[in-house]
C-alpha cells in the first residue's frame, strides 16, 4: 500500500478503519449510514459518512480494489486534490440519487458503501484513459474502458428499474457515475457547462 498515491491510500485506510470500528460499535452504522429523509434517523453528515461504511468484508474488498485499480492512475495524472474532489462529488451525487429514490419508493432502509464514489472514479477513468482495456469477470472479454462503463451503467439502470438484486443501491451507483461524469465535463469546459476561462 505504500506505493499507492496519498489520496487513494487515505481513502482505503479510512474505509478499513471505519469497517473495523463498525464491528466494535453497532451504533456507528446507525449514526453514520445514509437513512432516508423522513425516516427519523437522517442527519446531514450521512451524505458523506455512509461512503466509508460497508456491509461485509467482500463489499469492502470489492470497493477498495476498484478504488486502487482505477483511482491510483487518476491521482497520478491529476494529483490528490482533484482526485478527492472527484470522489466527494461522486459520493454526494450517489447520496442525492439514493435519497430521491428512497423518497419515491417509501424505503426505510439505510445505505452504506463507497460504490457511488467508485462509479464516479470509474467513469472518470474511462474519460481520461479511453483506450485502456478492462477485463471484466463476466464476460471475460477485454474491452475499452468507455465500453465497459457504458455497459456497466446500462446494467445498473436495468437492475434498478426492474428491482433485480434487491439490497443493492443501483440508482446510487448511477448518481455517482453522473456526478463524476459532470465534474470531468465541467473541468474540461464541455456541455452542459460553458467553456472555462
Amino acid at each position: 500500500m505504500s506505493s499507492l498515491p496519498p489520496a487513494v491510500l487515505a481513502l482505503i485506510l479510512t474505509s478499513v478503519i471505519a469497517f473495523l470500528a463498525q464491528g466494535l460499535s453497532e451504533g456507528l452504522t446507525a449514526t453514520l449510514a445514509l437513512w432516508p429523509i423522513g425516516s427519523g434517523a437522517f442527519s446531514p453528515w450521512q451524505v458523506v459518512t455512509y461512503a466509508f461504511l460497508h456491509g461485509s468484508i467482500s463489499h469492502l474488498a470489492f470497493n477498495m480494489f476498484g478504488l486502487w485499480m482505477f483511482g491510483a492512475d487518476l491521482e497520478r495524472v491529476w494529483g490528490p486534490k482533484r482526485l478527492l474532489m472527484l470522489y466527494g462529488v461522486s459520493v454526494l451525487g450517489a447520496a442525492a440519487a439514493q435519497l430521491a429514490v428512497a423518497a419515491m419508493s417509501g424505503s426505510a432502509y439505510p445505505t452504506v458503501g463507497a460504490s457511488g464514489g467508485l462509479f464516479g472514479i470509474l467513469v472518470a477513468f474511462a474519460m481520461v484513459f479511453p483506450t485502456r482495456k478492462i477485463m471484466p469477470l463476466i464476460p471475460p472479454i477485454p474491452m475499452p474502458a468507455p465500453v465497459f462503463v457504458t455497459l456497466y451503467g446500462a446494467l445498473e439502470l436495468l437492475f434498478g428499474v426492474t428491482g433485480s438484486f434487491a439490497g443493492v443501491a443501483h440508482f446510487a451507483h448511477l448518481g455517482g457515475l453522473a456526478g463524476g461524469w459532470l465534474l470531468v465535463r465541467y473541468w474540461r469546459g464541455q456541455a452542459p457547462f460553458g467553456r472555462r476561462r
